[in-house]
């Protein structure tokens, strides 16, 4: 791999103050200086609302719906948007079927979002949780192997499995195709929240192949907050949406002909549409965050990222600090753990030295993207010394 297959710093298109150190997109990514015009600019046209006309209501949500069909290797009728990671699994847990006596297949610690609905599905059928743990995903090399644990607890019993891309606390990852090759191979369904991954590490869904996908666009999306999108199955595009809204219907484009109430919907995925979608501001928001990440690539995204990280990790260890082999854990993301334990004082002292990342478990959680560069790198390491001393 050649620098030219690296994407150069892109600071220049956000707004952070040279003295801020950003490395903390898997808590929540800042905005594009473009999204950011973009959102103003819809704000200005719904105080004026004279100037929006009803193919306002539809367009700007097509584009968008088209882009994170690109971004997955989807089409625009696969992909219905919604508020948020929950709102999506929601519509999943609506549309999956389970029984008395199966079983729905988690991770241990992933994101709530992608768990509540689940226990409240498995209480409603008398299904249960099987629950994953990182203990039974750790092998006699200390490599957490999430995929090969999580293939290994799907069988016949299995009605449903839900997991992530990479787990939000330290970036372990899940190969989606193995997973979904077990998971069909039991007639189980898959439904995944990649909110932690979309738009930083590949996903191709017809490789993969889940029943559902949701993913939030205000981290990697590099989007807004209170907007996602929910990949559906073709043969998922037929069921019952969580909310009955005049926009999913067929015809809907003729608001002189709402009256005429219909029972069908809008083709494909659409059906599952959060009521209002259009969003004037948000939804141009995320079409501008869309398209850069398109013109970028999402691999070349991967690669940059990883080979941060790689430099990241080196001069970690040399503080003490291990992470999970590169194999096992997904480019874009780091968990960095400390033999001693992470001081309970350390964000706030990092955060004093303008260096902002979280902790997650007993991670230091350290997720840069391109809008941080070398001198960010320098200034990390250099308040993290200075906080462990």
């Amino acid at each position: 791999m050649s620098d030219r297959d690296l994407i150069p710093s892109q600071r220049h298109l956000f707004d952070i103050p040279r003295d801020m150190v950003w490395l903390n997109c898997a808590y929540m990514s800042p905005l594009m200086n473009t999204s950011v015009a973009a959102g103003q600019a819809g704000i200005l046209a719904k105080a004026h609302p004279w100037t929006l006309t009803p193919p306002d209501f539809f367009s700007t949500s097509e584009t968008a719906r088209t882009s994170f069909g690109r971004l997955i290797n989807a089409t625009a009728d696969d992909v219905a948007i919604v508020p948020s990671a929950s709102y999506g699994i929601s519509v999943a847990a609506a549309n999956c079927p389970v029984s008395a006596g199966q079983e729905i297949v988690l991770l241990e610690d992933q994101f709530p979002s992608n768990v509540y609905s689940w226990r409240r599905l498995a209480e409603g059928r008398g299904a249960r949780v099987r629950t994953v743990t990182r203990a039974e995903a750790t092998g006699a090399n200390g490599a957490v192997d999430w995929t090969a644990a999580l293939a290994d607890a799907i069988g016949p019993d299995t009605a449903i499995v839900a997991a992530p891309n990479c787990l939000w606390t330290d970036g372990s990852l899940v190969d989606l195709v193995a997973v979904g090759q077990a998971t069909r191979k039991h007639g189980a369904a898959l439904v995944l929240d990649v909110t932690q991954s979309a738009g930083a590490y590949p996903i191709d869904v017809a490789a993969v192949q889940p029943d559902f996908m949701v993913a939030a666009s205000y981290k990697w999306l590099l989007g807004p907050y209170a907007l996602g999108f929910l990949y559906a199955a073709p043969h998922r595009q037929a069921g019952r949406p969580i909310e009955e809204n005049w926009i999913a219907r067929a015809g809907s484009e003729n608001f002189a002909g709402l009256v005429d109430y219909q029972d069908t919907y809008q083709r494909g995925a659409r059906r599952y549409d959060m009521g209002e979608r259009s969003n004037f501001h948000l939804m141009p928001m995320a079409v501008a965050a869309l398209e850069t990440i398109l013109g970028w690539g999402v691999d070349r995204i991967a690669r940059t990222l990883g080979t941060r990280n790689r430099e990241i990790v080196r001069r970690a260890a040399e503080l003490g600090f291990s992470t999970a082999p590169e194999d096992f854990r997904a480019p874009h993301f780091l968990g960095l753990r400390y033999a001693e334990g992470i001081p309970d004082d350390l964000l706030p002292r990092l955060a004093a030295a303008g260096v902002h990342v979280s902790v997650r478990g007993d991670s230091i959680r350290v997720t840069p993207h391109l809008y941080n560069d070398a001198h960010d790198v320098d200034r990390f390491f250099s308040a993290l010394e200075e906080a462990l001393a």
